[in-house]
């Protein structure tokens, strides 16, 4: 067994779960001016925009092509539309799919 791996993994687990509990402990305690809770809010829009246009526009080490940025643009409008979680799932997998079978990469 490596024991300085188990080490890492165990020191990142207990940093990882100390920084989650430090949020609701610390949040009645500190107190942030509205323009910084305004900017931390629209960071976190901005952080979670750009992983999933990472995880929309690329596939293993290159370009996904075009069907799967596709779909995800197409459950995108629908969850835009505000349309329920299963048919914005379904639809992204089916136009994926169908531009697939019809030899889109």
């Amino acid at each position: 067994m490596n024991v300085p791996l188990v080490g890492s993994m165990l020191a990142l687990a207990v940093g990882t779960y100390a920084c989650r509990l430090a949020g609701p402990a610390l949040r009645s305690r500190i107190d942030f001016p509205p323009r910084v809770e305004k900017l931390l809010e629209m960071g976190a829009v901005v952080l979670l925009a750009a992983l999933a246009l990472t995880m929309a526009l690329t596939e293993e080490q290159g370009l996904a092509g075009v069907a799967w940025p596709a779909g995800v643009l197409a459950g995108g409008v629908l969850a835009w539309r505000r349309a329920p979680f299963l048919p914005v799932v379904l639809t992204a997998a089916g136009v994926t799919a169908l531009l697939r079978l019809l030899g889109v990469p």
